[in-house]
């Protein structure tokens, strides 16, 4: 090589990537022709890894620091260039910075419902969006399966096939973890965690480590929505006995206002009174069957003796009724002296 070919060739003494740009996951040193000068330095900043590739091969790896150029600090590249005893220089090599920051509040969500198998309702049909983070942990991974040579690789180059990857794995995670997705649906952090668990190892492939991962929202079909509300709703009833007692007394003050609506009530209770002492003394008969055998005669009994004064005379079957239901506070005093006023009226004449 003449002196003058000599003079116009540029050599670079320091390496080093600014990071002008966010989002940016890898970036190519842009050498231009350029040779690096045996004894050059390597500057990797905080939150950056450099990675030297020899004819497509990945060859040094450096964290952040300092670092001189020399054979010792190159071993991997002075094998590949066969350099024994003598360091070539300058010398030709490709460099890659790579961001190792956390790539925070990237979304995901899937733009069509998706089916998943479940334990309670079959297949089900569902939405669902969130936020993820993840980090590059391993250059040489994501240099030879998602980067290459590229000169530059953004998130936005990558998130596409991140967001089918989240997709895809929230298919596997609900089918396959065996919750119910009543109680993933119910707790959304389940969901997520689930969702992480299959997610990470499919992330480190790619020489991504799965910083978080966060379920915000659940969107499902509305004839789910309903079987979810009414299964709410049996569990808030809990005692049906009860709740069939509060539900009588809020019916009897509207019975009230209209006449003979009251005492019509209060007929229709005495009957489902009975039946419902029939029913108990029947599911006691299955523990002990000396009560099976003289339940349908006590309840018998009782329904005919609730019947008799209503056939005798109704108005008097009435006032009885009426004392009743106050006896089990099924109706306030107010109730019983309204109603009780306009049976005697009628009574008296």
């Amino acid at each position: 090589m003449g002196l003058g070919s000599f003079i116009k060739k540029q050599f670079i003494d320091v390496l080093q990537w600014n990071e002008d740009g966010d989002g940016v996951l890898s970036w190519r040193f842009p050498m231009e022709g350029m040779e690096i000068q045996n004894g050059g330095s390597l500057t990797v900043r905080e939150s950056q890894l450099a990675v030297f590739i020899n004819e497509g091969q990945v060859a040094d790896v450096f964290g952040p620091g300092m670092h001189k150029l020399t054979t010792q600090t190159l071993p991997v590249l002075t094998y590949l260039k066969n350099w024994d005893k003598l360091f070539e220089s300058p010398f030709k090599s490709d460099v890659y910075f790579f961001s190792t920051r956390v790539q925070l509040g990237r979304k995901w969500g899937t733009p069509q419902p998706i089916t998943v198998r479940d334990a309670d309702f079959g297949m089900v049909r569902l939405r669902a969006f969130g936020v993820y983070s993840y980090k590059l942990v391993d250059p040489k991974l994501f240099f030879s399966e998602i980067s290459g040579t590229r000169d530059i690789y953004t998130r936005d180059d990558l998130e596409q096939q991140l967001r089918n990857l989240v997709v895809s794995s929230m298919t596997t995670a609900i089918g396959g973890s065996g919750v119910p997705f009543l109680d993933m649906a119910g707790n959304q952090g389940l969901m997520a965690e689930k969702i992480s668990e299959v997610l990470a190892p499919t992330f480190a492939k790619y020489g991504l480590a799965l910083d978080n991962f966060a379920v915000e929202n659940i969107s499902l079909p509305e004839e789910l929505q309903k079987a979810i509300d009414t299964r709410i709703s049996m569990g808030m009833v809990g005692d049906m006995q009860k709740f069939t007692q509060y539900q009588t007394a809020q019916a009897i003050p509207l019975a009230a206002q209209n006449e003979g609506g009251l005492a019509g009530l209060g007929a229709g209770l005495a009957a489902g009174v009975g039946f419902g002492q029939v029913m108990g003394n029947a599911m006691q008969g299955v523990v002990n069957p000396q009560v099976q055998q003289a339940a349908p005669v006590v309840a018998a009994a009782g329904v005919a003796a609730a019947a008799a004064p209503a056939a005798a005379d109704p108005l008097q079957a009435k006032l009885a009724q009426l004392k009743g239901l106050l006896d089990q506070g099924l109706i306030t005093q107010a109730d019983f002296d309204t109603a009780k006023a306009e049976v005697l009226k009628k009574l008296i004449g």
